[in-house]
């Protein structure tokens, strides 16, 4: 064998080896993401009801006087209804307002969409659980990502809408390189290899840092790291939910910001000042955008404003719901989680 084969044989065996040790560590990883995400499900049952609506299982949570005022509550990308009421803003409204807090399409305990959603066909689907549920208006408290899908219902069901109370949202297009680098593990393949190896290892390290960057310039509180399960977003079927929805978001408040004139219904924005997630200039656009509305800045808070200022936002909820009921609060209802 001549020096020049013994070399190239000696460098094809070394990049077989070297190929075979990877997929033995992502091999391994994708067994340890398996058995995390079977442990976090285990620990973290569904808390509501469920409901098959349009072909999927949507899982929410009730509570308050069942002739309330009604109230939507729609997280933000990442999240579930665990946010909400960790928050304090869902126990707040169910003292005097039915409440009706969803896991938004493949997050939490509802179905994972076979492809992603936009706010448009999310608004449509809720319209209809709102119709199963006999409810027929209903205030929509939106939070980041979820304000996308309450304009899309104000503009798709007005009269299901009764108000909009919009938080720390986004709603006119930017530049945005970080959004785009963040729907890479809803890439066809790649993404999936990601999302069951190494995304949630990764995940799980960058936590305290991304948690800081949402509360800040406030700590993360304890009602947060009590009440939210981290595991439960660390799972790849959410993980793809959430880089799904940071792919469509420069594009959906794109179309939506081009319809903003047509919203009737009262409309409360509130901005944080402290947000460093979301440019401050998203509140008073989208206030310059839809007539009558009213804008709330509120200064030394951040992204997660919802935790800093949850009376305020019930406030802005009861004022455009009239009157609420004096009845007592129903707690939610337990579920079962899905077979297998």
């Amino acid at each position: 064998m001549t020096p020049m084969k013994t070399t190239s044989t000696t460098k094809t065996l070394a990049v077989t080896k070297t190929l075979a040790v990877v997929a033995g560590v992502l091999a391994v990883n994708a067994v340890a993401v398996a058995l995390a995400t079977r442990r976090a499900e285990r620990k973290n049952p569904p808390r509501g009801r469920f409901l098959t609506v349009k072909g999927l299982r949507l899982h929410y949570v009730g509570a308050g006087p069942a002739d309330g005022p009604a109230v939507l509550l729609l997280h933000g990308n990442g999240a579930m209804v665990q946010d909400m009421e960790a928050s304090g803003l869902f126990g707040r409204l169910a003292r005097t307002h039915r409440v009706i807090a969803v896991d938004r399409p493949g997050f939490g305990w509802s179905d994972q969409p076979r492809s992603a959603m936009t706010p448009e066909a999310q608004a449509e689907l809720l319209a209809d659980l709102l119709g199963r549920l006999g409810i027929e208006r209903a205030v929509v408290v939106g939070h980041s990502w979820g304000t996308l899908v309450a304009l899309a219902l104000a503009l798709r069901a007005p009269d299901t809408v009764a108000g909009l109370v919009l938080a720390a949202g986004y709603y006119v297009p930017t530049r945005r390189i970080d959004v785009w680098l963040a729907s890479g593990p809803a890439l066809p393949v790649v993404g999936a290899l990601m999302r069951h190896t190494v995304a949630p290892l990764l995940g799980m390290l960058l936590t305290p840092a991304v948690l800081n960057k949402l509360f800040s310039p406030r700590s993360v509180p304890a009602t947060f790291r009590a009440g939210f399960p981290v595991a439960m977003a660390l799972r790849p079927s959410q993980l793809r939910a959430t880089a799904e929805e940071s792919g469509l978001m420069i594009p959906a408040a794109r179309r939506l910001a081009a319809q903003y004139g047509e919203i009737a219904c009262p409309v409360t924005v509130f901005g944080a000042a402290g947000d460093r997630l979301v440019e401050h200039e998203q509140a008073p656009r989208l206030h310059d955008a839809v007539a009558g509305s009213a804008l709330h800045v509120v200064p030394g808070v951040g992204h997660m404003m919802h935790y800093a200022v949850p009376d305020e936002i019930a406030a802005a909820v009861a004022a455009m719901s009239g009157p609420p009921a004096a009845m007592p609060v129903l707690q939610p209802q337990p579920a079962r989680a899905p077979a297998g």
